[in-house]
């Protein structure tokens, strides 16, 4: 089919309306502009029988009415295939690593149907991180959605690259990071701490970046998760897609919503905001080939988990982290609240009835210690009694032992990075819960990863 060329009529910021006298684009249709085709745009509407919006993925100085517009005649496209992983990509699928060219390999739009739901995997598996208090309190589901919840300066960016690290050295897996609206220097960064550590060779990173047009961040979801699906479907490979930050991909269609001149919803969001996220949530899952486990940061503005942006994710997540600025400035790292942190996997029929149980008695310490915290700061800790008292110091033992030190950050920490399985959190818990570590000084339980073997020998002694 030979390509339409219609004349641009109209230009506002990233906003263009062509016309084609004949052969009208369809819907999602990539356009390019300009006599060099330099500006790519994505229609996004068509107004009448002869005019289409579009939305530009590029900026769009220089581009004047009458300049001509070419439908190429097929959806956004990125490459797919194994040569993919260790590089890096904007939306467009063009490597930005300075690497050698994949023009040769095969391409795939970016716009794919979810998986029927009869191909979906619905049987529950927990997906072990090594991290400890996640692993105990919110496991991750294969296959399914988790909510990294945070303000700004948390540690949300830390705990993902800690899990892209644990997945691609455990998990024999391929990790996908996908940054939206990231800062250029968070990016580069990452690149080359990958390239120091080795994981970039089974790492595909893919990036809208901060100063990109809102177009161009508010695809890059989908151009990540087409690029997933391949390793998925194709190469039958287990995924671990990291999307840092669903609340930008949000912010990004809110200025494209607004650019369209929708009227905007609630607290200014774009009235689509549930449909928009649901088309790229509901394009992860399970199938008989593969997994793709999702771990999603979401800034929350102002601390507000109110906001719509926060309410609309928390309905996908299969579990939920909240990162909490109270336990950052404590120095209690990785800083998640043991409390808020939630997650569906957490029943006895899932994780075993041990694990469920030691979950449950930490939980339940750690909040009857935040109720007993006022009484301590008005009375002091003298005017508890035994019992309260016990509590107390089981707690801040929990809450010490439940730190951990990261791979990611031992050239700031000189701390050794730490693996923990599942098993050896759960004996520390039962341990610190029965008071067996009752003389072991809380400080010595801080930043460690599984309960060193001098402390066996001292609980025996006081048993």
């Amino acid at each position: 089919m030979a390509n339409h060329v219609g004349r641009v009529v109209r230009v506002r910021g990233s906003v263009i309306d062509v016309h084609f006298q004949e052969g009208l684009p369809s819907l999602h249709n990539e356009l390019r502009l300009g006599e060099a085709q330099q500006v790519v745009v994505e229609v996004v509407n068509h107004l009448d029988a002869h005019t289409i919006r579009g939305i530009a993925l590029t900026p769009t100085q220089g581009v004047g009415r009458g300049d001509p517009a070419v439908d190429l005649g097929h959806h956004l496209e990125v490459p797919i295939g194994r040569e993919l992983l260790g590089r890096t990509f904007n939306v467009f699928g063009e490597a930005i690593d300075h690497g050698p060219s994949l023009n040769d390999l095969p391409r795939r739009s970016i716009h794919q149907m979810p998986v029927p739901l009869e191909q979906q995997v619905t049987k529950m598996e927990v997906f072990r991180t090594g991290v400890k208090i996640i692993d105990l309190l919110a496991p991750l589901e294969r296959g399914g959605k988790t909510g990294l919840f945070g303000g700004a300066g948390v540690g949300k960016t830390v705990v993902i690259m800690e899990l892209i690290h644990n997945t691609v050295s455990k998990h024999e897996g391929v990790s996908l990071f996908c940054g939206i609206g990231e800062r250029c220097r968070e990016g580069e960064e990452l690149h080359r701490e990958l390239a120091e550590s080795g994981e970039l060779r089974n790492t595909v990173l893919v990036f809208g970046q901060m100063n990109d047009p809102p177009g161009a961040r508010f695809r890059v979801g989908h151009a990540a998760l087409t690029m997933a699906e391949y390793f998925r479907d194709q190469q039958r490979q287990d995924v671990l897609l990291l999307i840092d930050n669903v609340f930008r991909f949000i912010q990004a269609g809110s200025e494209v919503s607004g650019l369209m001149g929708q009227l905007p919803s609630r607290m200014g969001y774009q009235p689509t905001l549930g449909t928009e996220l649901a088309e790229l949530e509901e394009r992860i899952c399970s199938t008989k080939s593969g997994a793709i486990t999702s771990v999603q940061a979401v800034y929350v503005p102002a601390d507000d988990f109110t906001d719509p942006a926060a309410v609309h994710t928390f309905g996908h997540l299969s579990a939920s982290i909240v990162l909490s600025r109270k336990r950052a400035a404590e120095g209690l790292y990785p800083a998640i609240d043991p409390l808020q942190s939630r997650s569906k996997l957490l029943v006895p029929h899932v994780v075993g009835q041990q694990h469920y149980t030691v979950a449950q008695e930490v939980r339940k310490t750690l909040a009857q210690y935040e109720e007993l915290k006022d009484i301590i700061a008005m009375l002091g800790l003298e005017e508890l009694s035994q019992e309260d008292r016990r509590i107390v110091y089981r707690a801040r033992r929990l809450e010490k032992f439940l730190t951990q030190p990261f791979f990611v950050t031992e050239h700031f920490t000189g701390r050794p990075g730490q693996f923990v399985e599942l098993e050896a959190t759960l004996e520390g818990c039962q341990k610190i819960l029965n008071d067996e570590l009752a003389d072991v000084p809380e400080q010595q339980l801080y930043m460690i990863g599984a309960l060193p073997q001098r402390f066996a020998g001292e609980e025996v002694s006081h048993a």
